[in-house]
């Protein structure tokens, strides 16, 4: 008998993307959604005035409409922000608090470069003040609705007989990561490749 859904993750170093390909989404991502001029200009004379002329240059304010519960994002070193269109229907206030929050997630990153920091640690809490929002909490509490996707495709390890399910199917052969890594060395063995199991659709 089946074992109970558990949340598993089957990734292998070979899979990974790399940053560069990482950055080239991101890139897609902005050329495709709409972008907000006012918002983008207002980035630009923070980063002028905070001395960080590279920021300030490359700096980008999208609506991505993809975005569901997510109130923002932050990406750098593309150095592009993206808003959740949903925040129009709250109220100014929270759309710009919100703006401030991920910009400061870039002013962060900028001034550290390539140095690994927290993404809301003490950086990024200096700069939430600087910004004027110094009591910012690290995540939002906005009722945003979400998108509930039906996960049609089950997938069985055969050897601890965990399963998975999924909203797309895997566009490879993957192995169950945690067999893997107790018996493998947490390389991949054919042994403990996933099997496609038959679901039932209510």
């Amino acid at each position: 008998m089946l074992k109970p859904y558990a949340q598993l993750e089957f990734r292998f170093p070979a899979w990974l993307r790399s940053v560069k390909v990482a950055q080239q989404k991101v890139a897609r991502i902005a050329a495709s959604s709409p972008h907000d001029s006012g918002m983008t200009v207002w980035c630009q004379e923070q980063a002028d005035s905070f001395g960080l002329p590279e920021l300030a240059k490359k700096v980008i304010v999208t609506w991505n409409p993809r975005m569901r519960t997510t109130a923002g994002r932050a990406w750098w070193p593309s150095r592009c922000i993206e808003m959740n269109p949903k925040l129009k229907d709250f109220s100014e206030v929270v759309i710009w608090r919100t703006l401030k929050h991920e910009f400061a997630h870039l002013l962060a990153y900028e001034r550290c470069g390539r140095r690994h920091i927290d993404p809301h640690g003490p950086e990024w809490r200096a700069a939430c003040a600087e910004l004027g929002i110094p009591e910012e909490q690290p995540y939002h509490t906005l009722p945003l609705k979400s998108r509930k996707m039906k996960r049609n495709y089950a997938y069985a390890c055969p050897s601890c007989l965990t399963v998975i399910t999924r909203v797309r199917p895997f566009p490879r052969a993957v192995a169950c990561y945690s067999c893997c890594r107790k018996y493998n060395s947490g390389l991949y063995h054919s042994r403990f490749r996933l099997t496609r199991k038959v679901m039932a659709i209510l």
